[in-house]
């Protein structure tokens, strides 16, 4: 059932391709784990065999209301295996399916929304804003290693609900993602660190996948650290005010009874602003289950 659900869309993905790649890692980066420089891509990513992978999962429950919170990883290869088990069965336990957002399928909505990714250059040309053209890049980083959005988590949920006629929603819309992706400012380059400062630690795209394979979200929070102290701006925008509104969405949802499967990216679900820590200090308790 799988195989033939994530056959189904390939045409449609294709139309918002472009528009995917300006989403895309943002969301688990952060836009701090570029590796330097084109770092070389380790020679077992291209091994023909299957990787199992137990990413991280969440259940927040009162007496009549489950939300499971699952921590997605936005671009995968076509070889990792993580849609079984336990988040198989929260998944098909669940009566509705919310992601970060809903990409829209229609061309004319695309091109809509993609005006806001864009500045024009002294020279009238047009050219993607400063994050928008950071994440690209990390986008494109990524698919030299054979990491695509199309096999991402998030794509995959979609895909399935969709063929299964489950409903699907959105935390945020559309065109307020990519609103929040195109304001926020160019890093600023830091300064030159003292000679006794200890060296800054690079959470690199491998060792982002490495640990959500493994459902350890350590690097994440490593990754987010480091994202604060570089971009403390954008690390709010990006991360600490969504998490927020995200977290304030599944409080009001746990008013109504059902089960819900919510998806965002694990770095929305590591380190001191996640959205179970905002959750916690409101007293609703997120337990892990996987």
């Amino acid at each position: 059932m799988l195989n033939r659900a994530v056959k189904c869309g390939r045409i449609a993905s294709a139309r918002h391709s472009r528009l995917g790649r300006a989403v895309g890692l943002a969301l688990v980066l952060g836009g701090t784990a570029i590796p330097a420089g084109g770092a070389a891509i380790p020679g077992q990513l291209f091994a023909p065999s299957i990787i199992r992978a137990k990413p991280a999962m969440w259940a927040i429950r009162d007496a009549d209301t489950t939300i499971y919170l699952f921590g997605t990883f936005h671009t995968l290869d076509g070889r990792t295996v993580w849609f079984d088990d336990k988040v198989r069965q929260a998944f098909d336990r669940s009566a509705e399916l919310v992601l970060e957002t809903v990409v829209p399928t229609d061309v004319a909505d695309l091109r809509a929304a993609s005006r806001v990714t864009e500045t024009t250059a002294p020279d009238g040309t047009r050219r993607p804003k400063p994050f928008i053209a950071q994440t690209q890049a990390a986008v494109g980083h990524g698919k030299t290693m054979g990491l695509t959005i199309d096999n991402g988590a998030d794509a995959v949920l979609r895909r399935v609900a969709d063929n299964l006629g489950k409903p699907v929603g959105g935390l945020e819309r559309f065109e307020e993602q990519l609103g929040t992706l195109a304001n926020i400012p160019a890093a600023v380059a830091p300064a030159p660190a003292p000679v006794l400062q200890a060296p800054r630690i690079t959470v690199t795209i491998g060792d982002l996948l490495a640990a959500w394979t493994s459902g350890n979200t350590d690097a994440f929070s490593t990754m987010l650290a480091g994202f604060e102290a570089k971009s403390p701006l954008a690390y709010r925008m990006l991360i600490a005010d969504r998490n927020a509104k995200w977290g304030q969405w599944i409080a009001d949802r746990m008013q109504r009874p059902g089960t819900v499967f919510v998806a965002v990216g694990t770095g929305h679900l590591a380190g001191k602003d996640s959205v179970q820590q905002w959750l916690a200090t409101r007293g609703i308790a997120s337990i892990r289950v996987s």
